[in-house]
């Protein structure tokens, strides 16, 4: 950027970068795409914050990179090496925050939720084939990864009659964190408004002006 030093502005969006993708400041967006974009980021956001022990988030936009429309990135405060059942279904709901404030405030969906659901569901299904997380299948590991350290193949060491039970608790799991996301979100529905109206005109807003708005 024909600077002199490297300013902290310029890490901030060199990390960004590398978790995201680059901006695609070439593509055009309409209004209505990006007031979708808004309410989901808000309610992806504001679930993350309702939850006990979430992480900080950093920054919230709807400037589309890679593959994605928009973002909302937390960043732990301590390095976390194993991950707890209450923490998981916390990570559900908050992944499943931004398809129900769609649903909520524009009546409608969209294919922006694809990967929120591909990573909720598949984490749903490790807490009860493999983390032994379900009363109905006891601490029973009913799935084997194999060659874990490139990249891991799964695959299911039981009956086709319990893959079809797995299938319906893992349904029944993903549907009561969605029904829970769901009264975060009516809970907070004025915040809700406020963060979405607020990130439709900044596009990006940072952790604090985010809590900013919260805290008001």
């Amino acid at each position: 950027r024909n600077g002199t030093k490297i300013r902290m502005d310029e890490i901030e969006e060199a990390t960004t970068k590398v978790i995201a993708g680059p901006q695609k400041k070439s593509r055009v967006i309409s209004e209505e795409e990006r007031k979708l974009t808004a309410y989901h980021e808000a309610g992806h956001a504001v679930v993350m914050k309702s939850l006990p022990k979430s992480d900080p988030v950093h920054q919230i936009t709807i400037i589309p990179r890679g593959m994605a429309g928009g973002f909302t990135m937390s960043l732990p405060e301590k390095d976390q090496f194993f991950e707890t059942k209450g923490n998981m279904l916390n990570s559900i709901k908050h992944l499943l925050g931004g398809r129900v404030a769609e649903q909520l405030k524009l009546d409608d969906i969209s294919t922006g939720a694809s990967n929120d659901l591909e990573r909720a569901t598949k984490m749903a299904r490790a807490m009860i084939t493999r983390y032994g997380m379900s009363s109905d299948f006891d601490m029973v590991a009913l799935e084997t990864v194999s060659n874990q350290y490139l990249g891991g193949d799964a695959s299911l060491a039981c009956s086709a009659e319990t893959q079809k039970k797995i299938d319906e608790k893992v349904v029944a799991l993903v549907r009561q964190q969605h029904e829970k996301a769901a009264g975060i979100l009516l809970e907070n529905r004025e915040k809700l408004d406020e963060l979405a109206r607020y990130l439709y005109q900044k596009e990006t807003i940072t952790g604090e002006e985010f809590m900013k708005i919260l805290n008001e």
